[in-house]
Order: structure tokens, then sequence, then C-alpha cells
């Protein structure tokens, strides 16, 4: 049975599946699954039990890890690593979740979150779905049914390799395809005497200059293209 066929989400089945195929190629790259739940930590020892019990077709457990700490953005930055998943379990107007969407792109995660009733703002994640609570079930119930879901369906994916592959962009001599000109999220780290900071991205920790703008400062949301900060980016509402 396609692990999409019936579920907590109801029409939404098809965002669950397109979730699963983009956890998978992260997977088969060795992420880590991030579980977090802003207040309800049994509910995030729930979904990383869950997942935790999917093996992978070489018979491999998934990787997935309880976010430990009380404020959710500040334990990620702590723990993650570039390429790894979160999948957050929350509501459209928590404000734990606020910036989540900049700050995991800063960071090379994929972020999914799973919303109890109202759905959250366009790309305020990866990919959003949304519960709904059916006649004798709350919403905690759904939450273990999707999580179980969620893995196998990933499964169904990573037993399919072919459709995992990513085509790799190139360049031409008119317009680079893998940056278009446009900046690139990061995060201040670490500041320096000479004007310049160091910053985190998804491709690791980059030395960048500062003299476009006034007064960095560490946790800084930064715009960057061509080694140098353009911007400081606002932080978004959930």
């Amino acid at each position: 049975m396609n692990a999409f066929s019936h579920g907590p989400l109801g029409p939404d089945a098809m965002d669950l599946s397109a979730a699963a195929h983009a956890v998978a190629r992260r997977v088969r790259g060795g992420a880590t699954l991030w579980c977090a739940a802003p207040g309800f930590p049994e509910l995030a020892e729930e979904m990383a039990k869950v997942l935790g019990r999917t093996r992978t077709p070489d018979n491999r457990p998934l990787s997935a890890v309880v976010v430990e700490g009380g404020h959710l953005l500040d334990s990620l930055r702590a723990q993650v690593s570039a390429g790894d998943v979160l999948v957050v379990y929350a509501r459209s107007d928590d404000p734990a979740v606020t910036g989540l969407r900049q700050r995991s792109a800063a960071w090379g995660l994929l972020t999914v979150w799973v919303a109890p009733g109202d759905r959250p703002a366009a790309g305020a994640a990866d990919y959003i779905l949304c519960l709904e609570e059916k006649m004798g079930s709350s919403y905690e119930s759904s939450l273990a049914a999707l999580s179980q879901a969620l893995g196998l369906g990933l499964v169904e994916h990573l037993e399919h390799p072919e459709l995992l592959e990513i085509e790799k962009a190139e360049c031409n001599e008119e317009v680079c395809i893998t940056c278009s000109d446009e900046g690139r999220l990061g995060e201040v780290v670490a500041l320096y005497e000479d004007g310049q900071v160091q910053i985190r991205t998804p491709a690791g920790l980059e030395t960048v200059d500062t003299s476009l703008i006034d007064d960095a400062r560490p946790g800084d949301l930064v715009l960057v293209h061509a080694g140098a900060v353009l911007s400081r980016v606002d932080e978004e509402s959930p």
C-alpha cells in the first residue's frame, strides 16, 4: 500500500509525498532528522521514536533526534549540520518558530512544519503539512500517524534511487545558474577588527567583508554576495 493513500492529512496527502521525497534525498546523504515541538517535549520524543523505528532499504534505522533545549532556534544553531532535516510541530501563530525559514536556510536545513489547525503562511517552511482533527482522534494521535507515514514514504522513495538524482546546474558565460547573481542568506558568527566577519552558510564558515553595513553583530542574519555582506535581513513572523 502506498504510504500516502490514507492518513491524517486528507486532501493534503500529496504535500506529504513531496516532503518525503525531499527528506529521502537528505537521508541518502546522511542527514539527521531533528524533531521539535515547542512546549510539548513529549510530542517531539514521540516523533523521534516513530521515525527512528523506520528502517531504510539497507536496513539502517533513520537517525531521528529530539531537539534539546528550551529555545528552538538557539538549540538548533548549536546542534544541526548543513544537510540535516527539521520536523517541527507547532501552531501557525507559535512565536517559538519566528524566523524558522530564514535561519534554517542560512544553516542548510530542510524544514517540514507540521501544523495542527490553521495553515502557516506560504513559505514559512520548505514543506507545510496541516493535520486534521478527525472524529474520535486528537492532533497528537494524528501526529503519530503522520510521522509513521513520513518515514514509510521516504523509504519508498529510497527504494527508487533513480528518482532522487538531482540534476547539476551548469554555468554559461552570461549567467551563473548556481548563484543567479542573487545574494545568499548567512548568519554572523564572529567579528574581526579589519571590517570582516565570519558567517555561517549551508556551504560552511566563510569570511566576508562588511563595509556596506554598520555595526554587524553575532547572530545577525545577512544577505551575502561575492564575498561581501549586502544588507541585514529582517526576521519574519511565523
